[in-house]
């Protein structure tokens, strides 16, 4: 917290906008230096140096078979998607390869997201040796995006490299054989097109499966047609070439609505690719993901953890891209699952928010889709209040389309004081939450003024239609629906802390862009005469009829603390209500999850509990996250381990309401860690090392332009110094922070006083030694 003589910049201060310097980047191990956009080259030379040397250490080996989805290795380039495992029931005679699109999806909207849109399963392709499997040895290079290996058989070794190209969506596998394999094959599986959820779920009446797909030659490619009741098609492509004792296959998929269009651009798609050697394909997909690696640097002494973290970001570039569809709960590696689209009321926010800190945001879907289809929000709104109102519904096809709602075929949005439906509103303000994440942590304003001002306008205009005075002179809500406690509640605190950021951002944003807006008097009088959140002894309530009394996975009573930071602690009894809070959640065993524990490890970082943090991280990684750093409830979901990777952001670094605070919840047993080009609300990159338990340098690059004020946590006086060396202007507010203003392009180095601290960018040294991720000997 600042210091009681020099209180946080007001909110309308840090909202202040520039445009962003996309994809930039400091050059390791160089002394921190004045950059300008010119200076800082926008794409990075191939990952080496210390990227190099964390990325090989956090691969993941495989000298066991993996058997399931949440064992094995995978692969995606946010479209086009596989996951590799032993063919179920026959592990010692066949490796599936499965094929999964992002894109692919029904088209029958009345019946429902769930079913009627949802996301299809493809197919998969069998790699059959020609002998029993005895034994394997498998490397997934997070720096290469690649899987390399051998395969053992009784009667010989198959050593394979397998890619999905980043650019041409092609997936890759080159096998070469010995003497004993040569006649291993190739075999296409394809799915029955039917919504994931049936094997969960009975089929909603009316309901039948499109038809089987057709598989033909068409000119040495072999494609499987799958035809669409509703019309359309999606189409699995591939071809294997021979060149000497190499066999390379290669498959591409498309898909194709209302026109059946799929066919002919696949076998385009693959006719462009499979005349190229693998290690040619290979040139500019490695060069790709060198460069997205090299956008950030984090390392840690606990190997675990560090190798855990690169994983996922490997996860979430190989399953999101800014115009690939939001992530669906299991990525592109779709499975049988109950949860076959995207989810509004958790999933898709969480797995996005490692985008920020880490310098990736070239993979915000979320932005891109909510700003594209917010037409079909509109529609998605009960009728009598399109004309001015937007929500989302619980969950959506790519398009954010619900379709026809009900339990079972899909969740509209409802309506406060009615049930059904459920009437769970708040999702959009949510999402939208996202959005302006990106704004900050950019500055960019054209997502100010396209999206993050027009849709929260809309989307809080709903809650408006039905705020009314009670005769307590507040203002309340009619029952609304906590996700996902069950039961509703007047003055549901999941909608209230929603509804307050969203009329606090809705007035800071129309006064940076200059809009005097009718409805600001309005908003105004909310934050003035909104109810208080509901509490009791126990801390927050679900709402004012519905105490919190038992065990519950969601946090979405306590979004006030994590994520939107509104009760932060600032006063001991507000502190003492976030500890009640996070105690008496977590106290409930039975029906916590993986995400539970990243919240509360979220939580406990805000206040700066680093042990507490690292603890639930630890729950976490023993209780829930699988060999391949994968999760699972009922079916695959993903948003757990990448919000994970969120929670460790926010033990390194925070910077809500207009500080960056360096290291504000390290355990006591990480006394070293680098971070480097780490992205801050304000558009600021920074670089922070830890040394023998003691900060010891911070430095910052202004991306936007303004005023800065960092928490560096460096003990006594400091130097504060511009690129060039050169002392730099600056307000010591107290509480080991100061505020430097820096322009557009400049940078500030902090250190203690006359310390000259050596600012190479290398990897810190593990604690101890830990198994790597996957399935390695035992």
């Amino acid at each position: 917290m600042s210091s009681p003589s020099a209180p946080d910049p007001s909110r309308r201060t840090v909202l202040a906008t520039g445009s962003a310097l996309g994809g930039t980047l400091l050059a390791s191990g160089l002394p921190l230096t004045q950059a300008t956009a010119a200076d800082r080259p926008e794409t990075a030379p191939p990952a080496g140096g210390p990227w190099r040397t964390v990325l090989d250490d956090a691969d993941l080996v495989w000298q066991r078979m993996p058997t399931a989805w949440y064992e094995g290795p995978f692969l995606g380039n946010g479209l086009l998607g596989s996951g590799i495992y032993a063919e179920p029931g026959a592990a010692s005679t066949a490796v599936r390869f499965t094929i999964q699109h992002s894109e692919v999806q029904d088209h029958r909207p009345e019946f429902g997201s769930l079913f009627g849109l949802a996301r299809l399963p493809i197919g998969y392709f069998t790699l059959e040796p020609v002998g029993a499997i005895t034994g394997l040895d498998w490397r997934l290079s997070l720096r290469d995006a690649e899987l390399t290996g051998m395969l053992t058989t009784d009667k010989g070794t198959l050593a394979l490299r397998a890619l999905i190209h980043n650019d041409r969506s092609v997936l890759a596998v080159e096998v070469t054989a010995s003497e004993g394999e040569r006649g291993f094959r190739w075999v296409f599986h394809p799915a029955d097109a039917i919504s994931p959820r049936a094997a969960f779920k009975p089929l909603p009446d009316g309901y039948q499966g499109n038809p089987p797909a057709q598989v033909a030659d068409h000119d040495g490619i072999t494609a499987s047609v799958q035809p669409l009741l509703a019309g359309g098609q999606h189409v699995t492509a591939w071809r294997e070439r021979t060149r000497g004792r190499t066999r390379t296959l290669y498959a591409h998929v498309a898909h194709s609505y209302p026109r059946t269009t799929a066919l002919g651009r696949a076998l385009t798609a693959l006719r462009r690719t499979e005349q190229l050697p693998y290690s040619a394909l290979a040139v500019d997909h490695r060069a790709w993901w060198h460069a997205y690696y090299r956008k950030s640097f984090l390392s840690l002494p606990d190997a675990r953890i560090q190798r855990f973290y690169w994983i996922q970001l490997y996860k979430t570039a190989s399953a999101a891209r800014r115009d690939a569809p939001v992530m669906a709960t299991s990525g592109p590696w779709l499975e049988a699952t109950p949860w076959p689209n995207t989810w509004w009321n958790l999933n898709a926010q969480l797995e996005y928010w490692l985008i920020h800190g880490s310098n990736h945001l070239e993979l915000d879907a979320i932005t891109r889709a909510l700003s594209e289809f917010r037409d079909n929000l509109a529609q998605e709104t009960p009728t009598p209040y399109r004309a001015d109102s937007l929500g989302i519904p619980r969950t959506t096809d790519p398009h954010l389309v619900n379709g026809a709602a009900s339990t079972l075929m899909g969740y509209g949005v409802g309506v406060p004081g009615q049930d059904p439906p459920t009437p769970e509103v708040g999702n959009l303000t949510w999402a939208l939450h996202n959005v302006w994440l990106s704004y900050r942590h950019t500055m960019d304003r054209s997502i100010l003024q396209d999206v993050l001002f027009p849709l929260p306008r809309k989307a809080i205009n709903y809650y408006l239609h039905f705020l009314e005075s009670g005769p307590d002179g507040k203002l309340h809500l009619p029952t609304t629906f906590s996700p996902e406690y069950g039961g509703d509640s007047r003055d549901c605190n999941y909608d209230l802390m929603l509804l307050t950021w969203g009329c606090r951002t809705l007035l800071e944003s129309a006064e940076l862009l200059g809009i005097d807006d009718p409805l600001a008097p309005r908003w105004r009088e909310v934050l003035a005469k909104r109810v208080p959140y509901p509490t009791d002894a126990n801390g927050f309530m679900i709402g004012a009829d519905i105490p919190f009394a038992k065990s519950h996975r969601h946090y979405s009573h306590l979004l006030a603390v994590y994520p939107l930071y509104e009760v932060t602690g600032r006063s001991p009894d507000e502190r003492a209500l976030i500890e009640r809070s996070l105690a008496h959640w977590v106290g409930f065993e039975g029906a916590l999850q993986g995400y539970t524990f990243t919240g509360a490890a979220s939580m406990s970082a805000l206040l700066g509990k680093g042990e507490d943090a690292l603890g639930y991280l630890g729950e976490l990684m023993t209780r829930f996250i699988q060999p391949n750093t994968m999760y699972q409830e009922s079916g695959p979901v993903i948003e757990t381990p990448l919000s994970a990777a969120q929670s460790l952001h926010d033990m390194v670094c925070q910077s809500w309401g207009g500080v960056i605070r360096v290291f504000p919840a390290l355990p006591a047993a990480w006394a070293d860690l680098i971070v480097h080009d780490f992205r801050t609300q304000g558009a600021f990159l920074l670089g922070a090392r830890r040394e023998d338990g003691a900060t010891r340098w911070v430095r910052l690059l202004s991306e936007a332009g303004g005023p800065c004020v960092v928490r560096h946590g460096i003990a006594g006086p400091v130097d504060v110094r511009d690129g060039q060396g050169r002392p730099l202007p600056h307000i010591d507010v107290g509480d080991g922070a100061v505020q430097v203003a820096l322009r557009k392009g400049e940078s500030a180095l902090i250190t203690a006083r006359g310390d000259r601290p050596d600012l190479t960018v290398a990897p810190v040294r593990p604690n101890e030694d830990a198994p790597r991720w996957g399935l390695p000997r035992v």
